[in-house]
């Protein structure tokens, strides 16, 4: 098997949940997920944080356990009262959980969906003011960014909730690029199980991480410029 790679028993643990989601299911398969989930997906995190810590020439002080999202779904306000999700995910950043901004990525590992993604997704009012702003002054640099080849075939566009209606301050403004009605700016990476299978997925994590890099500086460059 590749370096840090999941196994087949990491996805077929989440196929019989799905068909068996219930605390009563799960406690008797606990020191299956040990072994098969928990153990090789904590051990993948520590990994990319590594690699991450690297690639930004910077020292992360968060532990694997700061960066996993938990398995048990929130039902309170679902309807949907299965207890347990059906994949393993969790944000690489120096921040782990608590980082809102583009300055990391998050990812998914499971058998209905394997995923990367980047940006910045829940913007509050004053960073998606700075974000649009920066877009619609920044026309030129923001389309190169988004129109390169390697961005296209990865990511396709960037997604995120869209507004009808805009600020006057930005509606004034002529020539503006489309996103500036986002109220959203994240970007994705759908992949195969097969992917976390059959190649390091520290590399193909890392490689998207760079093919994002320039859309994430660009959004930082926003939330950090000065009024």
């Amino acid at each position: 098997m590749p370096q840090h790679s999941l196994s087949p028993g990491f996805f077929e643990f989440f196929i019989e949940l799905s068909a068996n989601n219930s605390k009563g299911w799960f406690d008797a398969n606990r020191s299956r997920y040990e072994k098969q989930v928990k153990t090789p997906f904590e051990a993948l995190v520590s990994a990319l944080l590594t690699a991450f810590a690297h690639e930004e020439q910077s020292s992360i002080q968060v532990r694997p356990g700061d960066c996993i999202f938990r398995i048990n779904r929130d039902i309170r306000f679902s309807k949907d009262k299965t207890p347990y999700k059906l994949n393993r995910s969790a944000i690489i950043s120096a921040e782990g959980k608590k980082s809102l901004g583009p300055d990391g990525f998050y990812f998914e590992a499971g058998p209905e969906n394997c995923a990367f993604y980047a940006g910045y997704y829940m913007p509050g009012k004053e960073e998606l003011m700075k974000i649009r702003r920066h877009v619609a002054h920044n026309p030129d640099g923001w389309s190169k960014i988004i129109t390169q080849p390697e961005f296209t075939d990865l990511f396709g566009q960037v997604l995120g909730e869209k507004q009808k209606r805009l600020p006057a301050e930005l509606a004034a403004i002529k020539h503006a690029p489309a996103e500036i009605y986002n109220t959203q700016f994240y970007i994705r990476h759908v992949m195969e199980p097969e992917v976390f299978i059959e190649q390091d997925p520290v590399k193909v994590l890392m490689r998207l991480w760079r093919a994002a890099s320039k859309l994430t500086k660009f959004l930082s460059d926003a939330t950090g410029v000065q009024d």
